[in-house]
């Protein structure tokens, strides 16, 4: 037995070299049939056998000489002829089997299109540099060779594919049904639909901490819609914006805030935070003495014409009826509208324009410097504005939080001194003022025949020295174009003048580096009286 297992292990040791020479030539895989032929006995149990079994080839050398290794161990019942292939093409490296690396030349990409491939799958296998190498190959060889490779492996009609079984038979029993879901996404509602859905919502009391405890008490959902509609409109008169977030509470309450108009209509006729506040003429002087409403002229009832009569405004319009002001229009359909739109002031903030700009410096003689130092200049412009038509403006390097609480009308005096250490020695600097808003639509033009856009703003402030005044013009402006953003929050420059009352000449100061106002509510200004 020994002897016919040793002339078949010799005989398939032949076969086997023989079928190796014949692949490195390229010649087609032959004896197949009687590799099928050659299986070795089964000797299992057999301690007295020893057979030589072949080992898997290892690699070729540069002769086209193979390397063997013969193991001296007693072969089991099963053949291993046929983990020749793969092994070979394993230890090649190869993605085909059979195929020798002498070949390895007659595949390398030479289109765009294939090295576009082989680079993406060179970056599939995270070998980058490879992937990079090819991706510029392809591109050198066709510059539209990533749209080539879309409409070969990416066509437009498998994009547009829908699925055909939106629900299948084998999901899970707790897996929603998304037969309803649409493939485009949820469907588009407006909020008008959306608050209309909140119609019926009541005000749902607040659940118990554990279940089956006692529920909590809520009084407010016993309480008359009416009664309900009252404590609405005091929360409105006094915080507006307390008013606005009670919407955020529950379904009901954003329904109310949405729809009671009447409340909207409140507040907008209301002094309190409406357009009444507003004034479209200057109603006092520049140190805030109040102009009686029937003078045609306020400037000759001044008792210090020479302060403020040298700045000749141009003639005021005609108080504007407040039916004209307050009626619905097609700009303004509703209340809640006109009171988010429409151009006004604020009085419980100020706002403030943060300034910064870089000047070059000077480097000393003595001392050597390979670079020019540069300045970091930083101020701040405060204004704040009264309901009485005065304001308050600021220019000063202090930081707000160290200025807006100071910003009031209590320390508008001249005793600050230079060397005072007091918190409020920042209102050294402080300048009075008065302003008025452009009136709204409809009006009559100026004296020069052109009609003002609503939401410009005039300001007269007095000068850094008694013989100057100051013009600033600036205009309404929103700080955000998102649809939920506050409107009607920032103050852009359209002009900033001197003038001299001895000389009698205007000069423009220059705002190559000031910025827009920004306001910012203070609470403790209260409703800004």
């Amino acid at each position: 037995m020994a002897e016919d297992s040793q002339r078949e292990l010799e005989r398939f040791r032949n076969q086997w070299r023989e079928e190796v020479t014949a692949r490195s030539r390229g010649v087609t895989s032959i004896h197949q049939k009687d590799s099928k032929r050659t299986q070795l006995p089964a000797r299992r149990g057999s301690s007295t056998s020893k057979a030589v079994a072949p080992p898997p080839p290892r690699g070729f050398t540069n002769n086209g000489s193979e390397k063997e290794e013969e193991t001296s161990e007693s072969m089991g019942g099963e053949g291993h002829h046929d983990l020749e292939d793969k092994d070979e093409a394993r230890r090649l490296g190869e993605d085909t089997i059979g195929i020798h690396p002498s070949n390895r030349k007659a595949r390398e990409p030479r289109s765009a299109l294939e090295h576009y491939e082989k680079a993406v799958e060179k970056e599939d296998q995270g070998n980058l540099g490879d992937s990079l190498s090819h991706y510029r190959k392809a591109y050198k060889l066709d510059a539209g060779v990533d749209k080539t490779y879309k409409n070969k492996h990416f066509p437009p009609s498998s994009l547009t594919s829908k699925p055909t079984n939106l629900n299948p038979s084998n999901a899970p029993v707790t897996m929603p049904n998304p037969a309803h879901h649409s493939l485009e996404g949820p469907p588009k509602s407006n909020i008008s639909q959306l608050i209309t859905s909140f119609s019926t919502s009541a005000i749902q009391g607040a659940l118990p901490l554990i279940d089956h405890a006692h529920v909590p008490p809520c009084p407010i959902t016993t309480i008359p819609s009416e009664i309900l509609l009252e404590i609405l409109q005091a929360t409105a008169i006094l915080d507006v914006a307390s008013y606005a977030r009670l919407s955020q509470v529950c379904r009901h309450l954003a329904y109310l805030v949405a729809t009671e108009d009447h409340i909207w209509r409140r507040i907008c006729l209301g002094k309190e935070h409406g357009f009444p506040a507003m004034h479209y003429n200057y109603a006092c002087t520049i140190e805030g003495i109040p102009i009686p409403p029937e003078l045609d002229d306020p400037l000759d009832h001044l008792s210090e014409p020479d302060l403020t009569s040298t700045l000749e405004p141009p003639p005021s319009p005609p108080e504007v009826p407040s039916a004209s002001l307050f009626s619905l229009s097609p700009t303004y359909p509703t209340y809640a509208h006109m009171f988010r739109s429409r151009p006004r002031l604020r009085f419980n903030g100020c706002y403030i324009s943060t300034v910064n700009y870089i000047r070059p410096g000077a480097s000393t003689p003595s001392q050597v410097s390979w670079n020019t130092p540069v300045h970091i200049v930083t101020y701040y412009r405060y204004l704040r504005f009264f309901r009485d038509g005065t304001c308050v403006s600021l220019l000063t390097t202090t930081e707000p939080v160290d200025v807006v609480h100071y910003l009031t009308r209590e320390h508008m005096h001249g005793r600050h001194g230079i060397s005072s250490a007091l918190p409020s020695a920042v209102m050294r600097n402080a300048l009075r003022g008065r302003w008025k808003l452009s009136p709204p639509p409809p009006f009559p033009p100026d004296s020069t025949g052109n009609v003002e856009p609503e939401g410009n703003l005039s300001i007269e402030t007095e000068g850094v020295d008694p013989k100057y005044l100051y013009s600033m013009q600036l205009a309404l402006r929103s700080g955000s174009k998102s649809p939920g953003a506050t409107k009607n929050n920032k103050l852009v420059w359209r002009g900033f003048w001197s003038y001299n009352r001895l000389t009698d000449d205007w000069a423009e100061f220059g705002l190559k580096n000031d910025r827009a106002f920004f306001w910012s509510r203070v609470r403790s200004y209260g409703m800004g009286d």
